[in-house]
């Protein structure tokens, strides 16, 4: 038997943008996300194409006041339809559930003086379903959405004046929900600027045509950071038992092979990774971070009130997501690449690789758990873990999703051997997603995750009628388990 904590949470993810829609109506605003689409002519494969845009494509996305071309103005429309979702989800027994704040729902251009009360009461009425079921909400306040009216009049992220107005959202929203919610992630894949900085912080790189982007990057990020730890201040000041968590992507990095110089470069390509959540967990910039800067000749501006405040304002836990793994090598000519999530690295040929590319390693989540927790010695909480495939729904109305049942057995087996044999201290696990949702990276529909099927293609054609995959009673027997789960379960 695997014995789990009575706490331990047992969950599953989403994202305000990917599954709410009502894009405009209630008083929301329009977010970045409403700027990005699904566009069959790109490999799904090049991630940074897909999410990256331009002014011209953002005046495009203004003047169309239509959602068919954008896929996360609809999502699966869970802003009308979330009561029947939870109910789903609760039949199937979760203990958490992980969603995002639109801020542009409470907050329609990110620089009003009063929230929007529909958008607040939408929140408020979510909070207090989970709580009907016993569910435990996770709350991420930021997760791809920021509001538009702030990418064109104030620079995105790489305008300081931005911290006052997310920290404003933030108090707002945390004080609203204070009753119902203890576990709060400031920003969702922080990490994730370097790779994706228009999806993640709203930078638009033709905006900053006499600056240097990569400057402009690390200096959003430094704006980022110091939001976070205002809202750990917060949080720790007014709410002492609700815990703020520090949430980075998690792909473990494999040296090619054991050339010592591909060694070397595995460390390399790991520790940009790990900048992020050391500054948030230990509270200072480290030291090859700061080498690299001066190397690289990036100037980022850091006053020195700011250096206090990450230092007394570190994050209770550190989340993450883990999909996949890849190798570093420091001579890659004639090798094969292989993505993860919006990685990319070398492929690793003892691992099967799914359609969009990523390579599947479930002992690479147990690793990753190792790591986190040597490296810094605080809980952990897996809070997105999950297989995008492209689901056939057949003629009697079913999904057998065999190929998600083997990824999350062979993922959440590994997890519970680390907390039986490794000294792991985690809060939880939650999939990726719960429903199916429009894909993050891809803007697609067709790259599905979720336990329960919505009846909708690429193009937003459908009818958004919810159905169970296998997945979801694999799922629902492995939570009836309770806290102690055979082990010939994932035989």
């Amino acid at each position: 038997m695997y014995k789990v904590q009575d706490e331990f949470l047992w969950g599953v993810a989403t994202s305000a943008s990917q599954i709410e829609g009502a894009w405009n109506i209630d008083g929301k605003g329009m977010s970045i996300a409403d700027c990005l689409r699904y566009r069959p002519e790109i490999d799904v494969k090049n991630y940074k194409k897909v999410n990256e845009v331009d002014t011209k494509e953002i005046q495009q996305a203004l003047t169309d006041k239509e959602s068919k071309n954008w896929a996360k103005r609809y999502g699966v429309d869970f802003y009308h339809h979330y009561k029947e979702d939870i109910a789903q989800l609760a039949e199937m027994g979760i203990k958490a559930f992980r969603f995002s704040i639109a801020w542009t729902r409470i907050f329609p251009n990110g620089v009003d003086t009063t929230p929007n009360q529909k958008g607040l009461d939408f929140y408020l009425g979510l909070v207090k379903e989970l709580k009907k079921y016993h569910i435990e909400p996770i709350v991420t306040l930021s997760h791809y959405d920021m509001p538009l009216h702030l990418v064109l009049n104030y620079d995105a992220w790489y305008d300081r004046r931005v911290i006052n107005m997310y920290e404003m959202f933030a108090t707002t929203i945390i004080d609203h929900l204070s009753e119902y919610v203890k576990f709060w992630i400031p920003f969702n894949e922080i990490d994730s600027i370097v790779r994706h900085p228009f999806a993640s912080a709203g930078l638009v790189k033709d905006r900053f045509e006499e600056r240097n982007f990569e400057e402009v990057i690390y200096q959003s990020m430094h704006h980022q950071f110091i939001a976070s730890s205002l809202i750990v201040k917060y949080c720790h000041k007014h709410y002492p038992d609700m815990q703020v968590g520090s949430m980075i992507t998690k792909t473990t990095v494999y040296p090619y092979n054991s050339d010592p110089q591909n060694v070397l470069q595995s460390l390399k390509q790991m520790r940009e990774v790990y900048a992020f959540s050391d500054i948030q967990i230990r509270g200072s910039y480290p030291e090859y971070l700061l080498k690299r800067f001066e190397q690289q000749q990036i100037h980022i501006e850091i006053p020195h009130e700011d250096i206090s405040l990450l230092a007394e304002n570190t994050a209770d836990f550190i989340a993450f997501s883990y999909y996949s793994s890849v190798c570093a090598a420091v001579d890659t000519d004639g090798l094969k690449v292989s993505l993860a999530n919006t990685t990319s690295g070398v492929y690793n040929r003892f691992l099967p690789q799914t359609e969009w590319g990523w390579q599947i390693d479930p002992l690479g989540i147990r690793i990753s758990l190792i790591e986190l927790t040597d490296r810094y010695n605080k809980p952990l909480f897996i809070v997105e873990n999950g297989l995008g495939a492209a689901d056939e729904l057949t003629e009697e109305n079913q999904v057998h999703d065999k190929y998600r049942i083997d990824y999350l057995s062979q993922h959440i087996n590994q997890v519970l051997c680390s907390l039986e044999e490794d000294g792991i201290n985690l809060l939880g696990y939650c999939t990726w997603g719960a429903t199916d949702m429009i894909s993050a990276s891809t803007n697609q529909m067709s790259k599905r995750y979720g336990f329960i099927y919505v009846d909708l293609d690429d193009f937003g054609n459908g009818s958004f009628r919810r159905l169970k995959k296998d997945s979801y009673f694999w799922y629902q027997k492995l939570l009836g388990f309770g806290n102690e789960i055979p082990k010939e379960f994932f035989l």
